[in-house]
């Protein structure tokens, strides 16, 4: 191998003997970038060319995109600073010393994971030291975080409607690897106490999602906290406090902020979802102001789990940039739709925040889980007026009828629509329509689904951002044709 180099004193007479022994080797006026302190030498060679790494100008930081940065490993300024980096306690971001290797972080991950610690609440100078990491996925994000806190012999409470990803992690294998787990009905006003009674001393984790999927559902965050905090004492006073946990996907940090509740320790997002919201990334996000919690969430991804790919950082990011605008007409769109839900004849039951008759709607002020829960992007009272109340873009509702009857009608309105797409997962510019009992909690028993709330005609509806009365009419000629397919078999068999 043979390099055109540039050093100083004795080198110099080196490097211009080794030019004069082959014409081949040109002194070079400009040699490629190794480290902040040191050139590394130009390579000459046709092969040595095509295996080295070439940069842009220094000037092209000021892209005003953020680049990607697809590197797995970095270059190091010497030994010592290689030692320093793997010497360091895994925390959710680097420090001055940089990137070692892309397991253990990258520029284009922690860009992305920076902007959802902002609007977490993670860095807002209220005494948290923690950050944000982030997943090749929703469940990814929830198993890490459980994993860096749980052991065998541990106990944890989870509600009924929990996610049923989440639901089969813990049965397949949470329970065997020792794990005790109990489910309660953690929504609504009697949450707090249900979560209370289900309390022991060797409790690790208190799990909740609100809105709950895909009943809508209303965890009081602050009750709970508030419940944990009488059982065990704040984690100041009890460092073997359970870690109290929140997925707040259906809502996003749009609407709730669940770290901003006290006693709330970890606050987890489905980035697929609203976050990306366009249907073509996996992703997920776990945020915390405990650096004890983060160190350990670290240690898991680093070993078990992994980081969020830079691509689909970088397309994270794209897409949190239109968050705002994007939720405000998911709810816009979404009241219609429950409106028009809620006075249908075939509808039973419909569950949408918006709605007065939600469950936990008491009507607004300080004691409504709803209006708790519906911020609806603001930052102070003064939004209020400018800033127009939503209720987020997600909608369940119950078909008439029971077991089989409602499962069967459940069925034939999502295969009915139109312009509602068929399909699971959430949150995106396209309105998406499942039926979860068939789907996306059919590993759930089915007494633990009816327990949360899940019925079996129950229709879960993602309400995109198309234009409104187009959904509204989609929707409600599936329900009319489901009713008068019923009401020709009823006449057929009557003659």
């Amino acid at each position: 191998m043979k390099f055109a180099t540039t050093i100083r004193s004795s080198g110099l007479a080196i490097s211009r003997r080794a030019n004069k022994t082959n014409p081949c080797l040109k002194s070079l006026s400009t040699t490629r970038q190794f480290s902040s302190d040191k050139k590394h030498a130009t390579p000459t060679s046709f092969a040595t060319k095509c295996a080295s790494l070439y940069h842009p100008s220094a000037k092209a930081n000021r892209g005003l995109a953020p680049p990607i940065y697809f590197g797995s490993t970095y270059t190091l300024d010497n030994a010592d600073h290689g030692a320093r980096l793997h010497d360091k306690k895994e925390a959710a971001f680097t420090d001055d010393d940089g990137f070692v290797y892309s397991r253990w972080g990258s520029p284009t991950n922690e860009a992305c994971a920076k902007q959802i610690a902002a609007l977490e609440g993670v860095d807002d100078g209220n005494g948290g030291t923690g950050g944000t990491m982030l997943f090749g996925s929703g469940m990814s994000g929830i198993t890490s975080a459980l994993m860096s806190v749980l052991k065998t012999g541990d106990h944890a409470v989870f509600p009924y409607t929990v996610y049923g990803g989440t639901h089969e992690f813990l049965k397949e294998f949470a329970i065997h690897w020792g794990i005790e787990i109990d489910f309660v009905d953690g929504a609504g006003e009697q949450g707090p106490a249900a979560y209370k009674a289900a309390l022991r001393e060797n409790t690790k984790v208190v799990y909740c999602e609100t809105p709950a999927n895909p009943t809508c559902r209303i965890t009081d965050l602050s009750g709970v906290g508030k419940a944990v905090d009488e059982y065990y004492g704040s984690r100041e006073e009890n460092p073997n406090r359970p870690w109290v946990m929140c997925d707040g996907t259906f809502a996003t940090p749009y609407h709730s902020r669940p770290l901003d509740f006290e006693g709330v320790d970890v606050s987890i997002q489905s980035c697929t979802k609203y976050l990306g919201g366009h249907s073509d990334i996996l992703a997920g996000s776990v945020s915390s102001k405990s650096a004890e919690f983060c160190h350990g969430l670290a240690k898991v991804q680093k070993l078990i789990t992994a980081p969020l790919n830079p691509m689909d950082s970088y397309l994270l990011m794209r897409g949190i940039r239109t968050l705002d605008v994007r939720m405000q007409r998911h709810g816009e769109n979404a009241l219609q739709v429950a409106q028009m839900l809620e006075d249908h004849p075939l509808i039973e039951s419909t569950f949408y925040p918006g709605l007065a008759s939600h469950p936990d709607n008491s009507g607004g002020g300080k004691d409504c889980l709803v209006a708790q829960a519906f911020r609806s992007g603001r930052d102070c009272p003064e939004d209020e007026s400018i800033m127009k109340q939503t209720y987020g873009g997600m909608i369940a509702f119950i078909v008439k009828g029971e077991g089989d009857v409602a499962l069967e009608r459940a069925k034939k309105v999502c295969e009915g629509l139109r312009v509602v797409n068929l399909a699971v997962s959430l949150g995106s510019v396209e309105s998406l329509v499942e039926h979860p009992a068939s789907m996306t909690h059919a590993m759930i028993p089915r007494e633990d689904r009816i327990a949360g709330g899940l019925d079996d005609g129950l229709i879960r509806i993602s309400v995109g951002i198309e234009r409104a009365s187009d959904l509204v009419e989609d929707l409600k000629s599936s329900l009319d044709t489901v009713m008068e397919e019923e009401r020709e078999r009823e006449e057929r068999s009557v003659a």
